[in-house]
């Protein structure tokens, strides 16, 4: 018969009833009548008035009527406390039972028990239960230690109990050494101070030997307790891998993953190069893929860590994309989390197998499923270059279909693709703009609005399309009306005739009709910033844009460590830290992996690039002011060092350089602002003041070459041009040139004090430039440098500095410190002082290369009014680097085949047409062949510099 009869109700003397029938003399009676009573509580009904006639039920042979007695003493011993002393007894007398699972039993009720008046007589039976013989009642014992500790701590350190606890971790039954674990972890989670697991390699021993039979339950204690200990080197982390790997093959997919962890964690201390980790590695992905085979929502807790391990260790997974490929009747939750590990995975070798699978994601019938799909296929194309043209045609397919919410995607991720691989895809603009009026959502205006601002120049209706989004300002979202705003000043500063009244429209509705400060604030910024200095507007706000990375959506690396730390808890589903989430006064310790060992220090994590990647193909990254100005305005400055490339910030227009702030004022007022990628004009504070007027005498004679003579030993010297008049410098006068010789390169200084006070503790850098040139040893200036004294420095020079286009290609950025003040001036160095000496190109090559370069990169220049033969020619490009590999003459006129090598690895070839014997025609025809054909320009002025001097 069920036990549904116990919840009837009976009649109106319910509770008289039930106490008569508690004191029956029957034992039978008396088990219904405690039944019954369990019944109303569990129901609710208060019944807490047959306290003192339950508690007589205690003393009973019984084991179900004890355990039933029991239940209800622990729902109602907080509220009557003074009738659960009466208990207290009987607890004691239990515990001393000859039936184990009624001493168990009364250890276990105990513990339950939460009122301070009872504790302290609890202490002596428990005592003796933790060193009872029975394992079963040692391992319950355990677990009471940590109740009792949270009712009252002191008491716990008091009596002992915590040493019998470590005691028990010496254990010869694994359950109780996993509740001995489980009850000291506990403790020391709520005393993080309390230095109570202190594990050493022998206890470690004694739980690896425990896990292997203990119960699932004890096996995640003692894997989670391990988790928390850190190995003494890798020889120790490394056996206890391999004594928990055995783990990964249980049913359990909590034991699994308490495993992983431990894994995860002690794979730091190993070394890549050992054969242990490359074994590791491959049985850490089939027991993670077993886990996707359960229940949806067990699928979802392990994708969510997988999540975390595949950013930290993605070659775990690498090989196991169709694991992660949506199934039709996965729910929403499973689908986005597997699309999210998708593009984690996506490499070169699966590119295409990932694009196929998300082109027919994009085509499904849940809206946020396809939504992320295409975000997907936008963050393959800039995670992987080489899939990036098939990735834009895809969207461009999915964008003929008018889905109107594929649509609004596949722009806001083709937004990105313009940043990550400028110059490329513009051509689909123009159907970007066909769909302009499906757009409704706010990110995706924005996205659009954006991309017209950017390629104003390439819309020949820009305009237009702007000015139809302007006719309802006041409607659009906050992100929608900034966006707008800069990209109608944009259009503004690259065709200023058109748009004049567009610009000022937008800015005073930005500033006087809107009550949004960030967009009043930006109104005013760019108001004030034309209206005073159009210049510096157009470089702050046309600046070249830092190329966004691949991955902006990963873990902060020390988050992650954290995380991983966690893996199989709730933290590692909701991705936050314990902390974040957990409240109470429990004092939560920050998690950390275990630091690298001595072995394994070389190895780089795979997010890092190659070391020996050239610098030209670092991606540029904006440095971070401290970083460039910090260095120069120390005192001691040795030879720049290319450090790491600094993470970006998400201020675009934070980046000050160190040779920022007015250069532009050096090279007269050029359209598009000095510098390459990431040359942003710095605030106003940051420009010195000693940057004024433009210099009259510096750039411009540079090659003015009249008064030089050069030197036949090495390549040809141009004479000392001033390059920073002493007006400019509060007295300093630097001028400078550049000479080659012997392979070396260096920058002959002359400095003049033309001030009234001694000057002291010189430095130089360099900004980064188009071929790397930086100092190769500190500015050494002997003595200090009186008025009206001049010294001659010549300062050594490397190649291997940081790379970043200029503008022109040989323009160089220099600062110079002294005791004064840091000053600041810009100069072109001549291209022949980078041509090396190994520059002579065997002839077959020649040939090779010649045919091998294509047509349109062949330039053709005159080198006017120079009367040599081939002979002379020959010999002065020689002594400059520059090689003849063949003469021959051809009709009358010589042709010499020449070579010649830059430091960056870059060759030229070139033809040069002489006509000998007629003194009226002294033109040389000069034609540039070069893979870099922007190089070619440069190389033919040093050739005529050269020639003609």
């Amino acid at each position: 018969m069920t036990d549904s009869k116990y919840f009837t109700t009976t009649k109106k003397g319910e509770i008289f009833e039930l106490k008569a029938e508690l004191n029956s003399d029957k034992k039978e009676k008396k088990k219904e009548a405690v039944k019954k009573v369990i019944a109303s509580m569990t129901v609710g009904k208060d019944v807490s008035a047959l306290f003192p006639d339950v508690v007589n039920c205690m003393q009973t042979d019984n084991l179900e009527l004890k355990k039933l007695v029991y239940l209800y003493l622990m729902n109602y011993a907080k509220s009557q406390p003074d009738m659960a002393i009466m208990a207290v007894n009987t607890f004691v007398k239990d515990c001393e039972d000859p039936n184990p699972l009624i001493r168990a039993l009364a250890v276990r009720t105990m513990g339950c028990i939460r009122v301070d008046k009872i504790t302290e007589y609890l202490c002596e039976p428990l005592r003796k239960c933790l060193k009872d013989e029975d394992p079963y009642v040692r391992k319950t014992a355990a677990v009471c230690v940590a109740k009792l500790h949270d009712i009252n701590a002191q008491l716990v350190e008091d009596q002992g109990f915590l040493d019998t606890l470590k005691d028990l971790i010496s254990d010869s039954n694994p359950m109780v050494v996993a509740n001995a674990v489980a009850a000291l972890s506990e403790i020391a989670e709520s005393h993080p101070s309390s230095n109570l697991l202190d594990l050493n390699p022998q206890s470690i021993n004694k739980l690896l030997t425990a896990l292997n039979e203990c119960t699932e339950w004890g096996q995640i204690f003692i894997l989670d307790c391990l988790a928390n200990y850190t190995p003494k080197d890798d020889r120790e982390a490394q056996s206890i891998c391999e004594r928990v790997t055995p783990r990964l093959s249980h049913a359990n997919s909590a034991v699994v993953l308490s495993a992983v962890k431990v894994l995860m964690k002690f794979m730091e201390m190993l070394s890549k190069d050992l054969d242990y980790y490359g074994t590791l590695l491959k049985k850490l992905a089939p027991p993670l893929v077993t886990l996707l085979s359960a229940e949806p929502e067990l699928q979802y807790v392990a994708l969510r860590n997988i999540n975390l391990i595949v950013q930290k260790r993605p070659e775990i997974l690498k090989h196991e994309m169709k694991v992660f490929f949506v199934k039709y009747n996965d729910p929403i939750y499973v689908k986005l989390e597997k699309l999210d590990i998708m593009i984690r995975l996506a490499s070169q070798a699966n590119i295409a197998q990932v694009l196929a699978e998300l082109k027919e994601y994009a085509t499904e019938v849940d809206v946020d499923f396809v939504r992320k799909a295409v975000r997907a296929i936008g963050r393959c194309a800039i995670k992987v270059e080489q899939s990036a043209e098939r990735c834009v045609s895809t969207l461009l397919d999915l964008i003929q279909t008018k889905v109107n919410y594929v649509v609004q995607e596949a722009i806001v991720v083709i937004k990105d693709i313009f940043r990550k691989y400028p110059n490329k895809y513009e051509s689909v603009i123009a159907t970007l703009c066909e769909n302009l009026d499906s757009l409704d959502e706010p990110e995706a205006r924005a996205a659009m609005i954006w991309i017209v601002g950017e390629y104003a120049e390439r819309i020949d209706n820009a305009d237009e399309l702007l000015e139809s989004f302007l006719e309802g300002f006041h409607d659009e979202s906050t992100q929608v009306q900034l966006q707008l705003l800069t990209a109608i000043v944009k259009l503004f500063l690259k065709k200023p005739t058109e748009t004049q009244e567009l610009v000022q429209q937008v800015l005073s509705l930005a500033t006087q009709d809107s009550d949004n400060p960030d967009l009043r604030d930006r109104g005013y910024i760019y108001w004030r910033l034309l209206s005073t200095d159009p210049v510096a507007a157009k470089e702050v706000v046309l600046a070249e844009k830092p190329l966004i990375s691949e991955e902006t959506d990963l873990i902060e690396p020390t988050l992650l460590d954290e995380l991983i730390c966690y893996i199989g808890t709730l933290a590692s589903v909701y991705h936050k830290p314990p902390s974040a989430f957990v409240e109470g006064g429990r004092g939560v310790v920050h998690k950390s992996l275990p630091p690298r060992t001595a072995s394994s220090e070389s190895t780089e994590s795979p997010e890092t690039a190659p070391a020996g990647a050239p610098p030209g193909e670092q991606p540029d990254v904006i440095p971070a002011q401290g970083d460039l100005l910090g260095d120069l305005l120390n005192l001691d400055l040795g030879p720049p060092v290319s450090g790491p490339p600094l993470a970006t910030t998400s201020v675009q227009m934070g980046a000050v350089d160190l040779l920022g702030g007015g250069l532009d004022s050096l090279m007269g007022d050029e359209p598009e602002g000095i510098g390459g990628p990431n040359f942003v004009a710095p605030p106003a504070a940051a420009v010195p003041a000693s940057l004024g007027a433009p210099i009259g005498s510096g750039l411009s004679d540079l090659f003015d070459l009249t008064s030089g003579v050069g030197t036949l030993s090495g390549s040809y010297v141009a004479p000392k041009a001033v390059w920073l008049p002493a007006m400019k410098a509060k007295g300093l006068e630097i001028s400078g040139t550049f000479t080659r010789q012997v392979g070396s390169i260096s920058m002959d200084l002359q400095l003049t004090n033309k001030a009234l006070q001694v000057m002291t503790d010189f430095a130089i850098q360099f900004n980064r430039n188009s071929f790397g040139l930086a100092p190769a040893a500190p500015l050494q200036v002997h003595a200090p440098l009186s008025p009206n004294q001049t010294v001659e420095i010549s300062l050594p020079l490397n190649t291997v500095g940081s790379v970043m286009k200029m503008e022109p290609l040989n323009n160089l950025q220099v600062a110079v410190k002294n005791n004064i003040d840091v000053f600041y001036f810009s100069t072109l160095y001549p291209l022949h002082i980078l041509f090396v000496e190994d520059g002579k190109m065997d002839r077959q090559m020649f040939l090779a290369t010649w045919k091998d370069i294509p047509n349109e990169n062949e330039a053709q220049f005159q080198i006017r009014d120079c009367p040599l033969n081939a002979e002379a020619v020959s010999s002065k490009l020689q002594s400059s680097n520059i090689f003849t590999i063949a003469k021959r003459n051809v009709e009358g006129q010589d042709m010499l085949y020449q070579s010649l090598k830059l430091t960056n690895g870059i060759w030229v070839l070139a033809e040069l047409r002489i006509q000998p014997g007629n003194p009226s025609f002294t033109d040389l025809e000069l034609s540039l062949k070069c893979r870099a054909p922007e190089v070619s320009q440069h190389v033919y002025q040093a050739y005529e510099t050269i020639l003609k001097n």
